[in-house]
């Protein structure tokens, strides 16, 4: 059995013409073996009555509203504790990953069965402002992580690997940055992106900005190592340009305007405590980071499921 893991919030119908793409491009032999897993992430507005009848859906209503990533963190643990399956799609449910593609990640993840494989976006059809907003994404979190992500949610997991995944509690605030971090062996594939099916994207440049703090976040400790260097970077330069300073005005006084020591000295003795207090500042986040409880799927999300229908 193969099942679909789909967050939700509020968008039933885009849901409803999903699973009708599922009937109309999978291949049956295929399709046959999908059970679709539905979190709905406490929407505030309920399904027709009947309306997902048809379908083998699997709906796992969750106590409150918690965002598009602990959703699918909360739907996989669910999942590989009480369920048994050979691999788990995680996709959205808006039709912009396409259920097409599902045969793409399926045939991918048998030519090498002991990873996860995500979608790798060839084509996006997103406004130029939004495209530009995730290439700046991408960039600061390959300077800050020293890390490349270049894809999202969509992928499939096998079942071994779900099972070690539900462990890791990063995944809780970034799926697949979770996966990066796990140093759980993954791959992509090349798939375009789809086109929305119905409703209005939940996603703006605000919630990408968002989306990518959660991503960093999760490398926080290597992120904060970065940060230390830098502003450790900063303190050497500053305190060579006083040294610099120093010796022109010493030395060299005829090069000199007015007050431009002092004016130099203080700026660079300004950039100096900047620089400490940052490294300051990341080291007591650090250190607080590394002595909390972490949230771990596995083991609590039985507290966010109201019932499962």
């Amino acid at each position: 059995m193969i099942y679909i893991l789909i967050p939700l919030y509020n968008d039933w119908d885009a849901l409803a013409l999903l699973l009708r793409r599922f009937d109309e491009t999978v291949e049956p032999s295929l399709r046959q073996r999908m059970r679709f897993a539905v979190v709905n992430d406490g929407s505030s507005v309920e399904p027709a009555p009947g309306q997902f009848s048809a379908w083998p859906v699997e709906m796992i209503h969750l106590n409150r509203n918690v965002g598009h990533q602990k959703a699918i963190a909360l739907g996989l643990a669910f999942l590989t504790k009480e369920r048994e399956f050979e691999a788990v799609i995680v996709m959205d449910s808006d039709g912009e990953d396409r259920p097409e593609d599902t045969t793409t990640l399926y045939a991918a993840s048998q030519r090498q069965p002991g990873k996860i494989v995500f979608a790798q976006r060839t084509k996006r059809h997103e406004s130029l402002t939004f495209r530009a907003g995730y290439v700046l994404y991408k960039a600061i979190f390959g300077l800050l992580t020293g890390k490349t992500i270049t894809f999202g949610n969509f992928s499939i997991v096998p079942y071994r690997l779900a099972r070690k995944l539900v462990y890791v509690s990063e995944i809780w605030n970034h799926f697949p940055g979770g996966i990066l971090r796990s140093r759980l062996p993954y791959t992509s594939v090349g798939i375009e992106r789809g086109t929305r099916l119905a409703g209005q994207s939940k996603m703006n440049f605000v919630s990408l900005i968002l989306h990518g703090m959660s991503a960093i976040s999760v490398h926080l400790d290597t992120t904060a190592v970065r940060l230390l260097l830098a502003s450790l970077g900063l303190i050497c330069f500053s305190l060579t340009g006083i040294f610099v300073v120093s010796f022109i005005r010493l030395f060299i006084s005829e090069w000199a305007f007015p007050n431009w020591a002092t004016t130099l000295v203080t700026a660079f003795f300004i950039i100096i405590m900047q620089a400490f207090l940052i490294s300051l500042l990341m080291l007591f986040t650090v250190l607080n980071y590394r002595t909390q409880k972490h949230f771990i799927p596995a083991l609590d999300y039985q507290d966010f499921i109201e019932h499962v229908s």
